[in-house]
């Protein structure tokens, strides 16, 4: 039964934290965004988030979308200092049409920095890649 069951590959779907100047606040900040770099649209996007180490560990944060386009890319959350220092987790469900698409992603402990950062896809910003 369970060997019947086909889990697609995510492809062309991203997790990135980007550093970014907040106004209000006058402070440079990480930022997780979700980026859609596919052909088609992603809908009913539910996203679950949490940091943790061995000693450690934050609570759950729950995140949906209705619709997120092609091309485009939506901000996740605030990623606030004291959890760059924990191994950051993105689980990502989606539906492409009627297929169910779903894959964890990882930010490692320590690994959302400027030195890490490269050119994302569709944003035109650089950021750090989640796994």
């Amino acid at each position: 039964m369970r060997k019947d069951i086909k889990i697609p590959e995510v492809k062309d779907v991203y997790v990135a934290a980007v550093r970014e100047f907040n106004k209000d606040f006058q402070t440079h900040d990480w930022n997780a965004y979700i980026i859609n770099d596919g052909n088609e649209p992603l809908e009913t996007v539910l996203i679950v988030s949490e940091g943790r180490d061995q000693k450690d560990i934050t609570s759950f944060m729950r995140h949906s979308l209705k619709v997120l386009p092609v091309k485009s890319y939506a901000k996740i959350e605030f990623m606030e200092d004291s959890v760059l220092r924990l191994n950051n987790y993105f689980s990502i469900t989606f539906f492409i049409g009627e297929t169910l698409y779903d894959k964890v992603f990882e930010l490692p402990a320590n690994s959302v920095m400027e030195d890490n950062a490269v050119e994302l896809p569709v944003m035109k910003e650089t950021g750090v890649l989640a796994r």
